[in-house]
C-alpha cells in the first residue's frame, strides 16, 4: 500500500516506516510501453535531483566507481612537433588521473609533459616530441569506489625518413593513427614581459605580457595558459583572466599567500610553444595585533561524510614573530555570512576532523593560526563542501505498477519485508591518523527492499572488550571516519550490517591498527648553498632533512650581511630544495637559511649560508648576427657583423668565423686562432661561387650559440663606381626628440674618394625612407633631430663620392626616441682654484664593467700629451685640460658602457672657449678677493666715511684713495686706516661737499695680489648723499640747540588690538607746543599730549585701510621746530595688520550661531576685527568668498559669516582660520542634524517675521498729530497707506468704531489713499480718532486728536498727548507665499500681440527658499 506526503518529509526511524513513492502515470499507447525502460531511468534521474534541491547541495549526480566517458586515442606524429591525448573521467568523488608511460608513473616535474585537469577533461601534452617519447601511455582514474584505466600508444616519426616499426601495433587504435601533418611555424615574440611582483595579501596583483605573432593569422591565434607551479589556472573568484589583440592579462584581485608562486604564461600553438615565468611572492597583510602571526594557507578539504569533514592546512611562515601555539577552525553554512568556530582549544597540528554537520548542507571552512601575542587574520575560504552520503545515489530503484504506473522509491522507504543482511567484508584502514582513523569495507551482497545501515565496535588489542561506535547519524556508506581514539595506541574494528528484521554476524576484525603519535617536526635541513642567478636574484638549493617526518614544505629566510633582520623569502611552502629568490638588491650582501615545516610546525632552522654579492651570473653570450658584405674582389670578402646583444655577463673575446656553400650542410671553420674584431675578410675563395657564413661569440664561460646563417653572397668583384655600405652604425644621446648617430666609413670607396654622407631614417615596421640631411656631411656623426617622442626609427647610411651616392648600410637595430630616465647633461665650468677647464659627467646607470668613454667630435680622445687628464670616481667622470688652448674648442662626448645607452655631449664654441680661457687666466693670476666693493656711510657731523671689505688681509696691506685720479690725504682732520682682523680698510672724510662729485677709488696691494674698487657718486646719487650729510650735520646742531624728537613715531599695538601712535620729545620748555596731523589736516585729540613726560600718543580707532596714510608730529617754540612723520601704508600697516592678527586670534571665541531673516549667520568674537585681516572661511575643505549666496564681514568686535537662504547643501562643518606670519588659529562649528535644524526653524521664522514687517498694513504719511476745526466746518483726515495684499482701514472714535453715513465718510482709493471725511462738524465730534490699517501680515493704528471750537471763541493751543503707534502682529503661521511656475514659452505668432501686463511684485520669481523636506 502507497500513501502520499509532502516532500522533504525524511523519517529517521528504522521501524514502522511509511512508504514514500513518487509516482507517474503514463500513456498506454504501445510507443510509451517500449521507451518504458528510459523513462524509469528519467524519473530516477528527476528524483535524485529533486532530493538534491532540497537538501541545499550543488553537486552533480554522484557516481560511485570512476568511469571513462571518453578514452584515450592513438598518435602518430613527426618529431618537434606536439601531441595531446585527452579523455574524460566522471565519478563520485571526483576520481584523481594519473598518467603512466611504459607502465611508470610520468614525472611531470621534468618539464617535457603539460598535465590538465579542468572538471572531468584531462589532458597530457608533449609540446615538442621526441623519438624517446614513443611509448604507451595509461590513464588511471581512481577514487575511494575504485578505477578504471585508459591506453594508448604515441608513435614519433623522424622527419623524411622511413616509418619505423612501432612496439604497439597490435593496439587496436593503430588503425586511427594520425597522417602527415604540416602545421603553420607562428613565431611569437614578447614585447613586453611581466616582472617578479611583491605584493601583500588584501592587495591586488595584475601580470601583464604583450607579443607580437609572424605571421599573425585571424584563424589561428595561440592560446594563452597560466600556471601557477605548473598548475593551470582558470577564470574564478580569484583569477580573472583576458586574452585579445596581443596582449594577454592575468588578475589576481584579492591577493592571498594560496597565490604566491612561480607563474607562467605559456602561448600555445600548432606549431609549438613560447613561453615566460616569473614569481609572485605574497607577503603576510598587517596583523589584527601586533605580532600576531601570519594566515595558515591551502586549505584542502578530505573525506567529506553525512555529518563530518576532515580539514588540513598550511602553517605560516615565522620570522620575528613568536611560535605558534595552535589554530582554530571556523565553518560557514553556505548562503549564510554566519561564521562559528569548531573547537573550544586551540590545536597544534594542521590536520582537524569536523564533526557535528547537518547532512545535505554545503559549509565553507577556514582557519586562523594562534600565538601569545594574539590570533592571525583568517586563511581564505575552502571551496564549498557539501556533507552528504556519497552512496545516496545507489538507494534508489525502479517499479513497475499494471504497465501504466512507474514508481521510483527510496530503499529506505520501502515496506520491510525479508530477512537480516550478511556480514561485510574486507574491512581496513584507508587513512590513520593520531586520533582517527578511516574505515572502508565490502557491503555484503544484498537484494532486500529494507534499507540497510552499518553499526561500527572497536576493542584495545589484547583487551578483548568490544565497544559500539556511537556515531551521530545512521552509517549507509561502506567508508566512514571514528574519531576520539587514544594516540599511540593499537585498535581493531570490525563491522556489522542492519536492517529492520535484525543485524548480521560480525565481520572479521581488522589487523591491529596503530595511530599514530606526534613524531615532533622535522629535523633542520641541510647544507645551505646560494649561488648568482641574475643581478636580482639569486638560486638557493639544500639537502633535506634527515628526519622529515611527513614534510609539507619548505621556507627560505634571508638576511643582509652584517644584520640580523631576517625576512621571508617565500611566503607559502615551497615543495623542492632548490628555490629562485627574487627581488634583491643589486652589490648588496645576503645570507640564507631554511626552515622544514609538517602538520606539527616548522624544524630548527638549517645553518646560514655563506655570504653572496648579489650580481648576474656568467653565462656564454647570444648569437651575433646581421652579418654583412662590405666589400669582395672575386677571391676574399670582407664581413663584418653586429655584437651579440647580451654579452653573458663577461667580455666578448673572441669571434669564430664558419663558412659553407649554399646549398649544403656542412660548416667549416675559416680561421685558427679566432679573431678579436667584428671585421674579417675571409680569403681563398672560389669566384663565381655562393656562400654562407655564420658567426659565434665567445667569453670566459664559453663559446656562444651560432648567428643565423647570412643571406647568399656571391663571390664576384665589385666594380660600381659608388662607395660601398657603411658599417657599425652607433647612437649616444638618445633624448625624446633627438639622437645622434655614428657609423664607420664603408670598406669599398669606389672610383674615388668618399666626400660625405646622407642619413636616412624609417619608422619602425614601414619602408618609407626620409633623408635627413640633404647636403651630405663630411664626418661619420650627425645629430638627427625633430623625431617623435617614444617613437622607434631604423636608420642606414649611404657614402657618397665624385660617381654618385652609394650603397645603403645594413638597417640598425630599432632605436626608440626616450631619454634614459634620470639621464642628465655634460656640464663645462672653470675651476676656481687651479683654473683648469673641467667637462664633468655624471651617470645615472653603473653596471659591472660600466666605462666612461670621452671623444671629440666623436673620436675617441686617446692623446693625453698636451696636458689632458680624465679622472673618474664611482658614477661620476671629468675631462680636464690642464693647459688649454684657443684650438681645443669643438663637441666633446661622453657614454658609458654596459648601460642601457647612458650618454651626453656638450659642444664648446671658439667665443666661449676665448672667455674661460680668459677666466682661467685671472683664477691663475688671482686677485685680493674683496667681500664687499668700496661704499660710503655718512657719519655724524656729516663725516663721509668711506670703507670696502677684503676676503683676507695681511699686516703687510698697503692702500691708497683717489677721487677724481686725485690721491686723497689721510691727516688731519681726514682718516685712513685698516682692519686685519676683519679685513676692513677705510676712508673718513672730515668736510663732504659739492665738490667731491666724481668717482672714488681704493687701490690695493698685499704681497703679490692687487684690487681695486671704485664707486661712482654723481647726479642724484651725490645728491642724495650730500643731502644726508647735511641734514647730519643740522641734526647734530639741532639736538644740542632746541626742542626735538628723542624718539620718532612709532605704530604701536596694544593687548587689546588698540592701535596708538608714540613719540618721545626732548629739550623742552614751557612754551613748547605740540601738534598732530594727518596728510596735512590736523588732528585735536581727545587727550592733549602729556609734554611733562615727555611721551605723546595717538589713538588711532577702528584701525583699517581707512585710517591709513601719512601722520605727522611736530614740536616747536622760540628755539626752533622739529618734526617727525609716519606713513602708515605698506610694511607698516601689513605689521600692524598681522599683530593683531595675532593677538585677535589667539582671544578667538568658539563660532557661535545667530540666525536672521536673510540667512544663518556665524559669529566668532574677538578683541578686534577688520576686513584686512588674514580671515578665511571653509565649509568643509571649500574655501568660501563673499558672494550673493555667502556674506562675509564683520563688527570691530566680531567675524561673522552669513549663508543666505540655506539649503541641504549647506549642512556641514564650518571653520574660520585666522593665519598670522607665526600661528594660525582656527574655530569650527558642525552646522548639521539638531544644530541645523533648530537654526533653519529659527531662520525660517525670522524671515517669516521680516516679511510680514515689510508688507503689513502701514501708514506711510499724512495725518497730523493733532487737528482743530471751527464748528460746522467740513473736516478730512487724509493719509497713504500700503501693504500687500492691500490693507483694510477702519476708524475708531474714542475707540469705538465709526459708522459710515452722512455725516462720517470713509474711502480707500486704490488701496492705498484713505479718508475720513466728517460733514459739519460740532462740538460732540471732538475726541481721539484712531485709524488702523491692517492685512494678514499685520498693521498699525495712528492716533489723531480732533479739537472743534465755536465761531469766535479763541482757537485753542495745541497740545497733543499722543501715544506712538500701535504694531498689530500679523496672524500666525505667517505664510510666505509660494512662487508659481511659468507656463512653457509659446511659439512666437505671425503676428505680433500685444504685450501682457505686468505681474505684480512678488509673482512670477522662484522663492529663493525652497520647500523643506520633511
Amino acid at each position: 500500500m502507497s500513501v502520499w506526503i509532502k516532500r522533504g518529509n525524511y523519517n529517521h526511524e528504522y521501524h514502522h516506516k511509511q512508504s514514500q513513492y513518487v509516482v507517474k502515470e503514463y500513456s498506454s499507447s504501445e510507443a510509451m510501453e517500449e521507451r518504458y525502460e528510459y523513462k524509469t531511468h528519467a524519473r530516477i534521474q528527476d528524483v535524485v535531483r529533486m532530493k538534491v534541491l532540497d537538501k541545499y547541495v550543488r553537486e552533480g549526480p554522484m557516481i560511485r566507481g570512476p568511469k571513462f566517458l571518453a578514452r584515450l586515442r592513438s598518435h602518430t606524429v613527426f618529431e618537434n612537433t606536439p601531441v595531446k591525448l585527452f579523455c574524460t573521467v566522471e565519478g563520485f568523488p571526483m576520481p584523481v588521473v594519473k598518467w603512466y608511460r611504459d607502465g611508470v608513473i610520468l614525472d611531470e616535474s621534468s618539464g617535457r609533459y603539460l598535465v590538465e585537469s579542468k572538471g572531468g577533461i584531462h589532458s597530457l601534452e608533449i609540446p615538442r616530441c621526441s623519438t624517446d617519447d614513443t611509448a604507451q601511455y595509461t590513464a588511471v582514474a581512481g577514487n575511494m569506489h575504485g578505477q578504471a584505466s585508459s591506453q594508448a600508444s604515441v608513435v614519433v616519426k623522424r622527419f623524411k625518413q622511413e616509418e619505423e616499426s612501432c612496439p604497439y601495433a597490435w593496439l587496436p587504435f593503430t588503425a586511427a593513427m594520425l597522417p602527415k601533418i604540416h602545421y603553420t611555424k607562428i613565431n611569437i615574440t614578447f614585447v613586453e614581459k611581466f616582472g617578479p611582483v611583491f605584493a601583500s595579501e588584501g592587495g591586488s596583483a595584475t601580470l601583464t605580457a604583450s607579443m607580437t605573432l609572424n605571421p599573425n593569422l585571424a584563424n589561428l591565434q595561440p592560446e594563452a595558459q597560466w600556471y601557477r607551479d605548473d598548475t593551470r589556472l582558470f577564470d574564478s573568484k580569484w583569477v580573472k583572466i583576458e586574452t585579445g589583440r596581443g596582449v594577454t592579462t592575468l588578475t589576481l584581485p584579492n591577493l592571498f599567500k594560496d597565490d604566491e608562486g612561480l607563474y607562467t604564461l605559456r602561448m600555445v600553438t600548432k606549431g609549438g610553444t613560447a613561453e615566460h615565468s616569473a614569481f609572485v611572492s605574497v607577503a603576510d597583510g598587517p596583523p589584527p595585533v601586533p605580532n600576531a602571526p601570519g594566515a595558515p594557507m591551502d586549505i584542502k578539504i578530505h573525506d567529506a561524510n553525512r555529518d563530518y569533514v576532515i580539514v588540513s592546512w598550511k602553517p605560516p611562515n615565522t620570522t620575528t614573530e613568536g611560535p605558534i601555539l595552535g589554530y582554530f577552525v571556523d565553518k560557514c553554512e553556505v548562503g549564510t555570512e554566519n561564521w562559528t568556530q569548531c573547537n573550544d582549544h586551540p590545536i597544534k597540528i594542521c590536520k582537524y576532523p569536523v564533526t557535528g554537520l547537518f547532512e545535505g548542507h554545503s559549509f565553507y571552512f577556514r582557519v586562523r593560526a594562534v600565538n601569545s601575542h594574539g590570533i592571525s587574520k583568517a586563511s581564505r575560504m575552502s571551496d564549498p563542501i557539501a556533507a552528504l552520503d556519497p552512496t545516496e545515489f545507489e538507494k534508489l530503484h525502479a517499479k513497475k505498477l499494471g504497465g501504466k504506473l512507474d514508481v521510483v522509491s527510496y530503499h529506505d522507504d520501502v515496506e520491510a519485508e525479508g530477512k537480516p543482511p550478511g556480514a561485510p567484508s574486507g574491512i581496513r584502514a584507508s587513512e590513520t591518523d593520531r586520533t582517527y582513523v578511516v574505515l572502508s569495507w565490502k557491503a555484503p551482497a544484498y537484494s532486500n527492499k529494507a534499507p540497510m545501515w552499518y553499526y561500527i565496535e572497536k576493542c584495545l588489542v589484547d583487551s578483548g572488550a568490544w565497544q559500539r561506535v556511537n556515531t551521530q547519524v545512521p552509517i549507509r556508506s561502506p567508508r566512514y571516519a571514528v574519531f576520539d581514539l587514544a594516540e599511540g595506541k593499537q585498535y581493531q574494528f570490525r563491522v556489522l550490517s542492519a536492517n529492520i528484521y535484525g543485524n548480521s554476524e560480525p565481520s572479521e576484525p581488522t589487523e591491529p591498527i596503530e595511530t599514530l603519535e606526534l613524531k615532533g617536526v622535522p629535523s633542520a635541513p641541510g647544507q645551505v648553498i646560494a649561488t648568482r642567478e641574475t643581478d636580482t636574484s639569486v638560486l638557493i638549493q639544500w639537502a633535506p632533512p634527515k628526519e622529515p617526518n611527513n614534510l609539507i614544505g619548505y621556507y627560505i629566510d634571508q638576511c643582509v650581511k652584517g644584520s640580523k633582520d631576517w625576512t621571508s623569502a617565500n611566503h607559502k611552502p615551497h615543495r623542492n630544495t632548490k628555490f629562485v629568490v627574487s627581488g634583491l638588491t643589486k652589490g648588496e650582501t645576503y645570507v640564507f637559511r631554511v626552515q622544514a615545516i609538517n602538520e606539527l610546525g616548522l624544524s630548527d632552522e638549517s645553518q646560514e649560508s655563506s655570504p653572496l654579492t648579489v650580481k648576474a651570473a656568467l653565462t656564454t653570450p647570444s648569437a651575433p648576427y646581421d652579418i654583412a658584405l662590405l666589400n669582395c674582389d672575386g677571391h676574399s670578402m670582407v664581413l663584418n657583423w653586429k655584437k651579440p646583444l647580451h654579452s653573458g655577463g663577461a667580455k666578448i673575446k673572441e669571434y669564430y668565423v664558419d663558412k659553407r656553400r649554399s646549398g649544403t650542410t656542412m660548416w667549416r671553420e675559416i680561421h685558427i686562432p679566432p679573431i678579436t674584431e667584428r671585421l674579417y675578410k675571409v680569403e681563398g675563395l672560389t669566384e663565381g661561387a655562393v656562400y654562407q657564413f655564420q658567426v659565434h661569440g665567445a667569453n670566459l664561460a664559453g663559446l656562444g650559440s651560432a648567428s643565423n646563417h647570412s643571406a647568399d653572397f656571391t663571390c664576384e668583384a665589385w666594380t660600381m663606381p659608388e662607395p660601398g655600405p657603411a658599417y657599425d652604425l652607433t647612437f649616444t644621446e638618445v633624448r625624446d626628440n633627438s639622437l645622434v648617430v655614428e657609423w664607420q666609413k664603408p670598406v669599398y670607396a669606389g672610383s674615388g674618394a668618399i666626400t660625405g654622407y646622407h642619413v636616412e631614417y624609417a619608422k619602425r615596421g614601414t619602408s618609407e625612407w626620409t633623408t635627413v640631411n640633404q647636403t651630405a656631411v663630411s664626418h661619420r656623426f650627425l645629430k638627427v633631430t625633430s623625431l617623435e617622442a617614444g617613437t622607434s626609427y631604423v636608420f642606414r647610411v649611404r657614402g657618397v663620392n665624385a660617381a654618385g651616392v652609394g650603397m645603403a648600410s645594413l638597417a640598425s637595430d630599432p632605436v626608440t626616441a626616450k631619454a634614459v630616465a634620470g639621464s642628465q647633461e655634460v656640464s663645462c665650468v672653470v675651476d676656481q682654484k687651479s683654473g683648469d677647464i673641467v667637462l664633468s659627467f655624471e651617470s645615472c646607470q653603473m653596471n659591472e664593467g660600466s666605462q666612461f668613454i670621452w671623444k671629440k667630435d666623436y673620436k675617441e680622445i686617446t692623446d693625453f700629451s698636451k696636458g689632458v687628464v680624465i679622472k673618474t670616481e664611482g658614477n661620476h667622470s671629468k675631462l680636464i685640460f690642464k693647459n688649454a688652448d684657443k684650438e681645443d674648442f669643438g663637441t666633446f662626448s661622453v657614454s658609458v658602457t654596459n648601460t642601457d645607452g647612458v650618454s651626453s655631449s656638450y659642444a664648446i664654441s671658439a667665443e666661449e672657449l676665448a672667455k674661460m680661457l680668459a677666466l682661467s687666466y685671472d683664477i691663475r693670476h688671482p686677485i685680493i678677493p674683496l667681500k664687499s666693493e668700496l661704499a660710503y656711510k655718512i657719519l655724524e657731523r656729516g663725516r663721509m666715511r668711506f670703507w670696502l671689505q677684503a676676503e683676507e688681509i695681511s699686516s703687510n696691506v698697503t692702500y691708497k684713495f683717489f677721487a677724481n685720479n686725485k690721491e686723497l690725504s689721510g691727516a688731519d682732520p681726514n682718516k685712513m686706516g685698516h682692519d686685519v682682523s676683519t679685513g676692513i680698510i677705510e676712508f673718513i672724510m672730515d668736510h663732504f661737499t659739492e665738490e667731491n662729485e666724481g668717482t672714488f677709488t681704493c687701490q690695493i696691494t698685499d704681497g703679490g695680489g692687487k684690487a681695486q674698487s671704485s664707486l661712482v657718486l654723481i647726479g642724484d646719487a651725490f645728491k642724495a648723499a650730500l643731502a644726508e650729510a647735511d641734514y647730519q650735520r643740522r641734526e647734530y646742531i639741532r639736538v644740542k640747540e632746541g626742542p626735538h624728537f628723542s624718539e620718532f613715531l612709532s605704530l604701536h599695538v596694544g593687548d587689546d588690538c588698540s592701535v596708538t601712535l608714540v613719540c618721545k620729545v626732548a629739550n623742552l620748555k614751557k612754551e613748547s607746543v605740540f601738534h598732530w596731523f594727518k596728510e596735512d589736516t590736523e588732528i585735536i585729540p581727545d587727550v592733549k599730549p602729556d609734554l611733562g613726560s615727555g611721551v605723546c600718543k595717538l589713538p588711532i580707532k577702528l584701525f583699517s585701510l581707512k585710517t591709513a596714510g601719512v601722520y605727522k608730529a611736530t614740536i616747536s617754540d622760540d628755539r626752533g621746530q622739529d618734526m617727525s612723520q609716519i606713513d602708515i601704508s605698506g610694511k607698516v600697516f601689513d605689521d600692524a595688520i598681522n599683530k593683531i592678527s595675532q593677538l585677535a586670534g589667539a582671544s578667538a571665541a568658539q563660532l557661535v550661531i545667530n540666525c536672521t531673516a536673510t540667512g544663518i549667520q556665524l559669529q566668532c568674537h574677538m578683541k578686534y576685527y577688520t576686513s584686512e585681516m588674514n580671515i578665511t572661511w571653509y565649509h568643509g575643505e571649500t574655501k568660501l568668498s563673499h558672494t550673493d549666496k555667502v556674506m562675509i564681514g564683520g563688527t570691530p568686535s566680531m567675524a561673522t559669516m552669513e549663508v543666505i537662504e540655506p539649503t541641504e547643501r549647506d549642512k556641514g562643518p564650518y571653520s574660520i582660520v585666522i593665519t598670522d606670519p607665526e600661528n594660525s588659529h582656527k574655530r569650527t562649528l558642525d552646522l548639521s542634524g539638531d544644530v541645523y535644524e533648530k537654526a533653519f526653524a529659527e531662520f525660517q521664522k525670522l524671515k517669516a517675521e521680516a516679511y510680514a514687517e515689510k508688507n503689513r498694513g502701514k501708514v506711510v504719511g499724512g495725518l497730523p498729530d493733532v487737528v482743530t476745526i471751527m464748528e460746522k466746518k467740513t473736516l478730512s483726515l487724509t493719509c497713504t497707506v500700503c501693504g500687500d495684499p492691500k490693507p483694510q482701514v477702519s476708524w475708531l472714535k474714542n475707540g469705538a468704531e465709526v459708522e459710515p453715513g452722512d455725516q462720517y465718510v470713509v474711502s480707500l482709493d486704490q488701496g492705498k489713499f484713505a479718508s475720513l471725511t466728517i460733514k459739519g462738524v460740532s462740538m460732540e465730534d471732538s475726541g481721539r480718532y484712531t485709524m488702523i490699517v491692517q492685512n494678514k501680515y499685520g498693521g498699525e493704528s495712528v492716533d489723531i486728536v480732533v479739537s472743534v471750537y465755536r465761531h469766535g471763541e479763541k482757537i485753542p493751543e495745541a497740545k497733543p498727548t499722543l501715544t506712538p503707534k500701535t504694531i498689530i502682529p500679523p496672524k500666525l503661521p505667517i505664510e510666505i507665499p509660494q512662487p508659481k511656475t511659468q507656463p512653457a514659452p509659446s511659439p512666437a505668432p505671425s503676428a505680433p500681440s500685444p504685450a501682457p501686463p505686468k505681474s505684480p511684485a512678488g509673482r512670477g520669481v522662484k522663492s529663493p527658499t525652497p520647500t523643506r523636506r520633511k
